[in-house]
């Protein structure tokens, strides 16, 4: 079966970062020492954990395993639904599908994410961050850059791409921040996906019935083509894009200043030099990976990897952070790097499932910093680091507040 056990397979797998720029130090032992194994889970359940890079792509790829997150052993970190995405009661998400499923779902929203049409966003994000900035500086210092700028962007940009009032951003950032909540209760959790499910659902229907040039939109004039619109597919899509599409994104704003701000001379090499802005925003995702327990899978039949035989049946859960911090792949992967230039990270997955919005996510982290470091050249931390709240309680990692002077 491989080789021998150096991890208790009995121990809980540790789900908080001791150090808030690093994987838990269980997750860097399994990495260098039993990168495939049986843990037990905060929910006492079992299920497998592989760390390795090249495993993690592996399991990404193979038909072995299913991305259905409906399935019973699918691993859970809290409650009987995770408190993530997969606790949703509407019909299967993209990143739920398996082939041949899950082909033609990608292709027909696929389009809307290209680089090219992303590109064509650009002036409006930058009118949108610029806004947000003039804000900060016109008003009371300190300002807790959360609330100010790290997720208000990304939910305006969100909003706007889908068609969705920005008069109900607070709304979505309550039920989606509770929904994500690993410490929410069951019943809390059914309660946000039920509200923003009933939201979206009339949202969708509004716009059958008068056509609306964005995303949805265009959605739904593009199944008229082909037929008959599907609504509740649409309403799938909505909620993944909208919670997806503004939780992450505003964790890496707040998470990346923070770093910066801990790190001033890699602040002032950026600052000097704004054209390194895209790589820098490459080794941000690398090395917070932030849906650090997002990639899970089932296999269908035996798995072998790294010398390990996972039976059929098992849930599988990747660790994508420590994915990212395999000194196989990348060297000396615990420096933080804004010249290292690595594109081929995790944070966005890999194979046919990954992160249709990475090209909307990679412009707005790029737009953002740039800004931000160019008309705020006196940021600085308003309150000591260790007085800082992280979200260890969250399926997506981030801070709670950032409190900011300049």
């Amino acid at each position: 079966m491989g080789r021998a056990l150096t991890i208790d397979p009995a121990a809980t797998l540790q789900t908080t970062r001791s150090c808030p720029f690093a994987p838990p130090e269980q997750h860097l032992e399994l990495l260098r020492e039993q990168p495939v194994a049986k843990v037990t889970l905060p929910t006492g359940k079992d299920a497998w954990v592989a760390a390795r890079y090249e495993d993690i792509r592996t399991i990404l790829t193979d038909p072995r395993f299913t991305a259905d997150r409906r399935h019973p052993k699918t691993p859970r970190l809290a409650g009987d639904s995770g408190g993530g995405l997969e606790a949703s009661p509407l019909p299967k998400m993209i990143l739920e599908m398996d082939p041949p499923e899950h082909g033609p779902a990608r292709r027909a929203v696929i389009g809307e994410f290209t680089v090219r049409r992303i590109a064509a966003l650009r002036p409006r994000m930058q009118e949108i961050v610029d806004e947000h900035i003039d804000a900060m500086l016109e008003g009371p210092q300190p300002a807790d850059l959360v609330r100010a700028l790290a997720l208000p962007v990304p939910s305006l940009v969100i909003c706007e791409l889908l068609g969705v009032p920005y008069a109900d951003h607070d709304f979505f950032q309550v039920h989606s921040a509770r929904l994500l909540d690993r410490g929410a209760t069951e019943q809390e959790r059914q309660h946000a996906t039920l509200e923003l499910a009933i939201y979206l659902d009339k949202l969708i229907t509004a716009k059958e019935q008068e056509h609306s040039d964005d995303l949805l939109g265009r959605q739904i004039a593009k199944q008229r083509e082909n037929g008959e619109v599907d609504h509740p597919a649409l309403l799938s899509l909505a909620f993944l894009l909208l919670i997806a599409g503004h939780e992450t994104t505003a964790n890496m704003i707040s998470l990346g200043t923070y770093l910066l701000l801990d790190q001033p001379e890699t602040l002032a090499a950026l600052r000097d030099n704004p054209d390194k802005t895209a790589d820098a925003v490459e080794e941000l995702l690398r090395y917070f990976t932030i849906a650090e327990f997002a990639m899970t899978r089932v296999t269908l039949e035996d798995v072998e990897l790294s010398g390990t035989v996972i039976p059929a049946g098992s849930g599988v859960l990747m660790l994508a952070n420590a994915g990212n911090r395999d000194p196989e792949v990348f060297e000396d992967p615990q420096r933080f790097d804004i010249d290292r230039g690595a594109r081929n990270h995790l944070a966005f997955g890999y194979g046919a499932h990954q992160c249709m919005g990475q090209n909307l996510a990679r412009v707005e982290l790029e737009i953002v910093f740039e800004t931000l470091l160019r008309r705020m050249p006196g940021l600085r931390l308003a309150v000591p680091a260790d007085q800082l709240g992280f979200k260890d309680e969250a399926a997506v990692y981030g801070m709670h507040e950032l409190p900011v002077t300049w």
